[in-house]
């Protein structure tokens, strides 16, 4: 089971803070989430609130490096892509063109082994430029929840 994450916004109990304008919701849909490699890799989109983004990633014997254990190099892009879409989720969608990741610093903490992995973004500090994102990487088990890698992220918008 996963960590219960009740202090930040979701999908499900957006109110008028948490929620994403459309705009912003179709970017990180249509340039994130359906992205050559996110598609390729089998990511999903499971929530997009304001500054709080959940990725799933099922899995798959094309994402590993030996046996049933997952790359290191698909871990990192789907942080990539959690954080890049939580940095976007606050933007502003009258003035916001893309982003670009300036930083990501990932500590690799469990294998994943044969599971499912979910990549749970928040942010932590929006500047007007520049946004830096946790980012946390769950085995998705169902007897018990193995932090698999973890990171911080900086994403600037332009």
């Amino acid at each position: 089971m996963l960590p219960s994450i009740a202090a930040t916004p979701s999908a499900s109990t957006a109110d008028n803070d948490s929620a994403v304008p459309a705009r912003i919701r179709e970017m990180v849909e249509a340039i994130l989430i359906a992205s050559p490699v996110a598609r390729r890799q089998g990511e999903v989109l499971d929530t997009l609130a304001r500054d709080h983004v959940e990725l799933v990633l099922p899995f798959s014997p094309d994402n590993v490096t030996v046996r049933d254990t997952v790359h290191g190099g698909v871990i990192a892009t789907l942080i990539d892509i959690a954080g890049a879409a939580a940095a976007a989720s606050g933007a502003d969608p009258a003035t916001v063109r893309g982003g670009a990741t300036s930083s990501l610093s990932i500590q690799y903490l469990a294998p994943a082994n044969g599971i499912a992995l979910r990549a749970v973004a928040i942010v932590v500090r929006r500047g007007q430029r520049q946004v830096v994102t946790d980012v946390s990487v769950y085995g998705e088990d169902a007897e018990q929840a193995t932090v698999v890698a973890k990171a911080l992220m900086s994403s600037v918008l332009f």
